[in-house]
């Protein structure tokens, strides 16, 4: 910029605007050159494909994304429409703790890498996509005034990871929602065993006290609405457990996203 000694208004440098297009046309052509050393890849399979944070065709197809019709409580897919505030048998003869369920995909194919990728190779990178399909499957659920809730892990759980893979997607679910954040409300007051492998009565055992509100946090939950995010879901009992922890404290509701649905009983043909 210069100065215009008349008037003395600023005007632009003759050179500032060729200097502003250079600078633009670097950046792309640096872009194309990283497109060229490090194409994008397919962030399941890692296949070449044409932009990045996506999976390829063949991935996609395999993934096993669930879509409505569903059970209107626990978000299961229905075989035919049966209405949009239709509830499953489950659901009738065992209403669960939290409101209303929503998962993106089963646990299978794709989706059980992606999870697995990102809990156990720190494929933290993950979250991003992964969060955008839980903000989408989510989205009847999801809103400006929702606090978006991460299932804590135990301290010395967190400690060995060095992250939590659902407050990773928790926060790219709110970013995407426009929801408030809220990793803290929550804590693991007691280490659990893995509830893989265990029966559904253990793992509501295992789970059972686990849970407890961070302190002087009833405040920030009494009468929201709560959204609890988790990587996989199995029979409930951990969202469960959160659930009663959160109600107890005043909660109006609270609705559980979890990115996979791994109970044997559901499927996208049930």
């Amino acid at each position: 910029m210069g100065m215009d000694t008349s008037s003395g208004r600023r005007i632009a440098h003759p050179f500032s605007k060729a200097a502003g297009v250079a600078a633009v046309t670097a950046r792309r052509s640096f872009a194309v050159i990283l497109d060229g050393l490090l194409p994008p890849r397919c962030i399941c399979c890692q296949n070449r494909i044409a932009d990045a944070g996506r999976l390829c065709a063949p991935c996609w197809q395999k993934m096993p994304f669930l879509e409505k019709p569903w059970c209107y409580r626990l978000g299961t897919p229905f075989s035919h429409d049966m209405g949009e505030a239709a509830w499953s048998p489950k659901a009738i003869a065992d209403p669960p703790e939290f409101d209303r369920l929503r998962a993106v995909a089963l646990y299978q194919g794709p989706a059980s890498d992606l999870v697995l990728s990102l809990k156990y190779a720190g494929r933290r990178d993950l979250a991003v996509p992964m969060g955008h399909w839980l903000a989408r499957a989510g989205a009847e659920i999801l809103s400006a005034d929702s606090l978006v809730v991460p299932v804590p892990l135990h301290w010395f759980r967190l400690w060995r990871r060095r992250f939590n893979q659902a407050a990773d997607l928790a926060r790219s679910v709110a970013q995407q929602s426009g929801a408030s954040f809220q990793p803290e409300i929550l804590r693991r007051v007691r280490r659990t065993r893995q509830q893989v492998g265990l029966s559904a009565k253990q793992r509501h055992a295992n789970v059972r006290a686990a849970f407890k509100l961070a302190k002087h946090r009833e405040a920030d939950v009494f009468g929201r609405h709560i959204v609890l995010i988790d990587d996989v879901l199995t029979t409930g009992s951990t969202v469960s457990a959160c659930t009663k922890v959160l109600k107890a404290a005043g909660a109006a509701r609270v609705d559980v996203l979890a990115f996979a649905h791994a109970d044997p009983s559901v499927s996208r043909d049930a």
